[in-house]
């Protein structure tokens, strides 16, 4: 094993926790993040790296030579994003990939080149996103072509685009403002709702429960249920509990919102 500083161990720890947080941030599972925060450290030249996932934070250590180095950092939810998980993803192969039969004989200086030129691929992250007005759009769209499937006529679809366009549009709005999530959803929820259940009140729609039902279907990808029985189901017991017990809430936050708008609207028995 490789001569290292102690400096040098301290920097490839902040960057193992880093490529942790990032994948807990933008959508990862769990075994995701421990799996590629342990590769990107065994490639930069540590004995071993070890992690600990909770719901909103990580603890991380990498030991050389019997000296370990602990750190643990808090994580902030974003909205799901593949493409950064991707180039997470390439930089650690990247890593790897340098990681050469020879590296046992390397210096000190090339371990220390190694490491900046991934901090450097880290700064580089590509963090685009897609414009908002496109975002709302193609929803807006998606919920139409929901309430379509359903049997809903071109009113009802028409409809059920502006309310997807609209909820949406809000829950940006939200979103950049840093609201709660939960107060996000149960705004966005009730936007949805408000605008589908107009349709109540409008000639020429056939059935506007169809209406109601597509246009808060937007909410769903947010929700990390799926993400929580994997967790589960490969060995991350605390960390699915409380991704589920989080999109448990997400589901009440979704069902005050759309109680709200009919009560307002007095649509007590909507869907019966």
């Amino acid at each position: 094993m490789p001569y290292m500083a102690y400096e040098q161990q301290q920097q490839i720890t902040r960057l193992c926790v880093r490529c942790g947080l990032l994948l807990m941030q933008y959508g990862g599972e769990s075994l995701l993040v421990t799996d590629l925060s342990k590769r990107l450290g065994l490639a930069l030249g540590v004995g071993s790296v070890e992690c600990a996932l909770s719901f909103n934070a990580i603890t991380l250590t990498t030991v050389y030579n019997q000296r370990c180095i602990t750190t643990t950092r808090d994580t902030v939810s974003q909205a799901i994003n593949v493409n950064m998980l991707i180039q997470i993803q390439r930089i650690v192969s990247q890593a790897e990939r340098q990681l050469t039969p020879d590296f046992n004989d390397k210096t000190t200086d090339h371990l220390q080149e190694r490491i900046s030129q991934t901090i450097l691929c880290f700064d580089e992250l590509d963090h685009k996103v897609y414009s908002p007005w496109l975002v709302t759009t193609f929803v807006g769209g998606s919920c139409a072509s929901f309430a379509h499937l359903n049997g809903g006529n071109i009113a009802i679809t028409a409809i059920t685009f502006v309310a997807g366009f609209l909820a949406m549009g809000c829950r940006l709005m939200l979103a950049r403002w840093h609201f709660n999530p939960f107060i996000a959803v149960i705004m966005t929820a009730f936007v949805a709702s408000l605008m589908g259940a107009s349709s109540y009140f409008l000639p020429f729609t056939d059935d506007p429960a169809v209406a109601v039902a597509s246009s808060v279907l937007l909410l769903v990808p947010s929700f990390p249920i799926i993400n929580a029985l994997y967790d589960i189901l490969k060995g991350f017991i605390s960390m699915g509990i409380g991704r589920y017990v989080y999109a448990s809430m997400l589901t009440l936050s979704a069902c005050v919102g759309i109680v709200m708008a009919l009560l307002l609207l007095g649509l007590p028995n909507w869907g019966l």
